[in-house]
């Protein structure tokens, strides 16, 4: 723990008035964001690479977030970092009786169901109400993909969901045919609409097979740009850029690169 203490003893140093760093002193909960959000995926991509140096120093960049989050609270008297640890350390415990009160549940579905109901009591504690709603607490701020596989599996939580699998191809097959008839209309704002309804739907289709749609998109997306940079090497290789090569000869240098990789 004295690493900890140092850490938050560093971030209180920073954001002296007089003798911190003039950019810390700068910051507020709302101009870390962009940070936190970047430090939080810098983390998936070193997980995802497996590159578990990399990983280390990541997850110490969004420590740091945290602690800078928490340097902020302290000064406006509303909490400390050891607060946000008290907190997460109560919930974890609250959240699995059967691990820390002996309490046995018959199935994964009936410890879901409690985990569920904890979470809502959580919510009717802070504010005294009832919850707005099942998906009210969905954050909007997550990226789109993940925001949509989110809302799918709390709602099937609900019973709100498909009874297998065919019946989620047919959606997918339906949005695509409705996309296919916004495009031929030519309206921009319905197209727009059936994009989303078919990217939504997709979604769903990953869920349904177990796929985490946020990370097979990012491993699309490394895939492509492996791909593209392998096309893009053997051109300048030839002193040629990409512009300058026919639509054969990059369709030839993409199986080339497939080739490659098999």
């Amino acid at each position: 723990m004295k690493n900890t203490r140092r850490l938050i003893e560093i971030m209180a140093k920073l954001r002296d008035p007089v003798t911190g760093c003039p950019w810390d002193q700068k910051q507020d909960f709302a101009s870390l964001i962009p940070y936190t959000l970047e430090e939080a995926y810098e983390v998936a991509d070193a997980v995802e690479r497996e590159d578990f140096i990399d990983l280390r120093d990541e997850l110490g960049d969004l420590l740091l977030q945290v602690a800078f989050h928490a340097r902020l609270a302290e000064e406006l008297t509303l909490f400390n970092f050891e607060d946000v640890a008290a907190a997460i350390c109560d919930k974890l415990v609250r959240r699995h009786p059967h691990v820390f009160d002996g309490l046995g549940f018959d199935s994964d579905e009936a410890r879901l169901i409690f985990w569920e109901n904890a979470k809502i009591e959580e919510k009717r504690g802070k504010n005294g109400q009832e919850p707005e709603g099942a998906l009210a607490d969905v954050p909007a701020s997550l990226p789109a993909l993940m925001q949509a596989q989110k809302l799918q599996k709390r709602a099937s939580r609900f019973g709100f969901d498909w009874d297998g699998i065919k019946p989620v191809y047919a959606k997918v097959e339906e949005e695509l045919a409705e996309l296919f008839e916004a495009q031929q209309n030519g309206e921009r704002e319905p197209i727009e609409e059936e994009v989303g309804d078919l990217l939504f739907a997709v979604v769903n289709l990953s869920r349904h097979l177990g796929v985490d749609a946020e990370s097979a998109l990012r491993a699309s997306n490394r895939k492509f740009t492996r791909r593209f940079s392998y096309a893009e090497q053997r051109l300048k290789e030839q002193n040629r850029v990409m512009t300058e090569a026919s639509a054969e000869e990059l369709d030839a240098l993409w199986e080339e690169a497939k080739r490659t990789e098999q």
